[in-house]
């Protein structure tokens, strides 16, 4: 069962050295895998460090002009040997046991499972405080599912360190190269469709060396709004609006109060994401945790649903949708009440 690993690379030559260092070290024998790292038209220096090792050691560099992460995925799946893939970030750095965890888990559970490592904050790398609540809200994701309180479904699919069978992820067509976010949940929305099952492995981890600026970090939920939308509307994906929606009812008071203050009113959405980022930075400054994970809290969703009313043609489609989630939620319960 050789495992072949892509590993896609922009710009983060640092970052990239210490991934590949760790990589060869793992605790599995270094022929029962294979390494191929794809450059998506790096200008740091990436390209010549590549080359250079490929001299000194066997692993197989790609290079193309910058394309963007999906199409660089499916460059290193068209060069991959492999009969599982396992896809890692330039940016986590793999434990010493991440591919032996990998390899044991699908050894355990099948042909027909996607495999999900944690990407945990390292104790050594001071992060941006919008960054630590990002980490801090997958790992309360991660305690989730070791609970059993939930199971984890496409949603939680984590490109930045997961595993597959090659042949899967090939019948599906692989990622979409328009899809500059959120392409990882959309080829596993189709993956989930062939019938596989996600699993999460929470000893196959990685640390997390992320950085971003705050208006990067800003942009992710709002990608992922818009996707959602196309996801729905254009993907075949029918149940995701309605859940999105029906989960809205479970948000917050604030974030929902938030919400409907500041869709699609650009000075009052401005001035709230403002005030609150300045009260984020308070808190971190003295170490009040609480008001860091709310003010990001409300950030990130405000963010997230004014993509989703900017896909839909604005705020009155996204509230129209909340309300009736919110009816069909109020029937679904009288129908179980008559039936009780």
């Amino acid at each position: 069962m050789k495992l072949s690993i892509i590993l896609p690379t922009y710009n983060r030559l640092d970052r990239l050295r210490r991934v590949i260092q760790a990589l060869s070290s793992q605790t599995v024998a270094a022929d029962s895998y294979e390494l191929i790292v794809v450059s998506d038209g790096s200008t740091d220096g990436t390209d010549q460090f590549l080359a250079e090792l490929a001299l000194t050691i066997p692993f197989t560099a790609v290079f193309q002009s910058n394309q963007g992460v999906a199409a660089t995925r499916n460059h290193g799946l068209q060069k991959a040997c492999g009969e599982l893939v396992l896809f890692i970030d330039d940016d986590v750095v793999p434990a010493p046991e991440l591919l032996a965890e990998h390899l044991v888990a699908h050894e355990r559970y099948g042909p027909q499972v996607v495999v999900m490592g944690p990407m945990l904050t390292p104790p050594d790398f001071p992060m941006s405080p919008w960054v630590l609540w990002e980490q801090a809200m997958l790992e309360k994701q991660y305690q989730s599912m070791i609970a059993g309180h939930w199971q984890p479904t496409a949603r939680q699919f984590y490109t930045g360190n997961t595993s597959l069978r090659r042949g899967h992820l090939e019948k599906t067509g692989g990622f979409v190269a328009a899809f500059r976010r959120a392409e990882g949940v959309e080829v596993a929305y189709r993956l989930a469709e062939m019938g596989l099952q996600f699993y999460f492995n929470p000893r196959a981890v990685g640390h997390h060396y992320a950085e971003r600026s705050f208006a990067s970090w800003m942009a992710i939920p709002y990608a992922y709004g818009r996707n959602d939308v196309i996801f729905d509307r254009d993907k075949g994906q029918r149940w995701l609006l309605e859940t999105i929606f029906m989960e809205f009812h479970g948000r917050h008071p604030f974030i929902r109060f938030l919400s409907r203050l500041c869709l699609d009113r650009p000075r009052a959405s401005g001035a709230a994401i403002g005030g609150l980022r300045r009260l984020a930075l308070l808190g971190h400054r003295f170490a009040v945790s609480e008001l860091p994970r709310m003010a990001y809290s409300g950030i990130f969703n405000l963010r997230h649903y004014q993509g989703i009313a900017d896909e839909l043609g604005g705020r009155n489609h996204f509230f129209t949708g909340v309300r009736e989630a919110d009816s069909l939620q109020q029937l679904s319960i009288k129908r179980k009440e008559l039936e009780s």
